[in-house]
Order: C-alpha cells, then structure tokens, then sequence
C-alpha cells in the first residue's frame, strides 16, 4: 500500500511560529496529518504508533522551539494532542464500519483474525498514551512539565478515540450475539421444518405399511 507524504518538518514549523488563537487550526493540521499517516499503511497498532511517534515528535520539537511572549507550550502540547486523538476517532469508526461489513456478509467474530481486530481496537487509547509517554521521555527540560501535565489530563478524563473504541467494541458484541440469536432461530426453523417433513414421511411409510399388511391378511382367491 502507498504512504502518502507527510511532511514533520512543516509541522514542526507550524508549530513553532504558532499564536495562541491558532488552536484550532492546530488541532486539524495534526489530525490530517496523523491521518496521512495511517491512511498508506495497513491499519495495525505498530503501525499507528509510528504514525502517533512521528506526528507527536514533530508537535514537540516545534512546541520547544516556539518563543511567542505568554503562549504555554502546555497549551500547543494539548492542542496536539487533541488532534491526534480526534484522528484515532476516525481510525476507530473505519475499523467500525469494516467489521459491521464483514459481519453483515455472515462473518464470525470469533475468527482468529477478526477476534484480533476486536481486541487490537480496545488498545487504541494505550497505544496513543504509550506513544505519547515516549515522546515526552525525549522531550527537553523545559517541555517535561508541560507534557505531564497534558497527559495527566488526557488520563484522568480518558481520550474520546478510548471511548470510543470501548463503545464500538461493546456494540460489536452486541451486533454478534443478535447474529448468533438470529442464525439459532434459522436453524430452529430448519430443524422444524425438517421434523414436520420427517413425520410426513414416517406417516407415508405407516400408511404403506398397514396397505402390506392390509394386503398380506387378505385371504388368496380361489382359481
């Protein structure tokens, strides 16, 4: 699959000269850019932590370098953050989406592959922190303080791609046991409709039987 270009080093620029009324545009510029990120390559967690380690290291080495009087680098930090989780929503419902494809077309949820999808999506939330934490790890001095008091937030109040992951894979849940509820009904009216033939057929073989029987007890005619 094809990685579309992702640019760290405009990032880090962005970062960098950005003002404090610059929140929003921010927060987009890196949620496309995770998005770039993930969208070349297969949507697995190693790959979306290289994705989140490359955008997070771009956001804090501009952060570290900006010099604007009276802007909190704790301020750009989250921001960055925000942006990568909303992202991560985004990778969530495609994943969402694909397996409710797959289990309309009478997939298993069960399957080794698809079981794997399942628990992969309850640990977006971890991969996220995971690769925040090693970011901040890397981080200067001056930008240590800023990152823990950003992920100490994101933690106490969880992210919304966690939520949102957690939902989905409750839902999924769900969608299955109604698959499995209605593939027993389905089997049930087989089995009924099986035993219903069965019985018409038991009677037709009683039926001939008794004409046998009926035919042996007739006494033979004279010549």
């Amino acid at each position: 699959m094809a990685k579309p270009m992702i640019d760290p080093e405009a990032l880090v620029a962005l970062f960098e000269t950005a003002t404090a009324t610059q929140g929003a545009q921010l927060k987009k510029a890196v949620s496309d850019a995770t998005l770039a990120a993930l969208q070349g390559r297969e949507l697995t967690l190693k790959n979306i932590r290289q994705a989140l380690k490359t955008v997070s290291e771009a956001a804090s080495l501009g952060a570290a370098k900006n010099a604007a009087p009276g802007l909190d680098p704790e301020t750009l930090l989250d921001t960055a953050v925000a942006g990568m989780d909303e992202a991560m929503v985004k990778a969530v419902d495609a994943n969402r989406v694909a397996l409710q494809q797959l289990v309309a077309q009478g997939a298993d949820l069960r399957e080794k592959h698809l079981k794997k999808a399942l628990d992969d999506l309850d640990k977006f939330e971890d991969t996220l922190f995971a690769s925040l934490k090693k970011t901040a790890a890397g981080a200067g001095a001056p930008l240590a303080g800023a990152w823990g008091q950003v992920l100490e937030k994101f933690q106490a109040g969880g992210t919304l791609s966690g939520a949102q992951a957690t939902m989905t894979a409750e839902q999924m849940a769900e969608q299955m046991q109604s698959a499995m509820r209605s593939t027993r009904a389905a089997s049930m009216r087989a089995a009924q409709a099986m035993a219903e033939s069965y019985t018409a057929m038991v009677s037709g073989v009683l039926i001939g039987m008794s004409e046998a029987m009926a035919t042996a007890r007739s006494p033979a005619r004279k010549k």
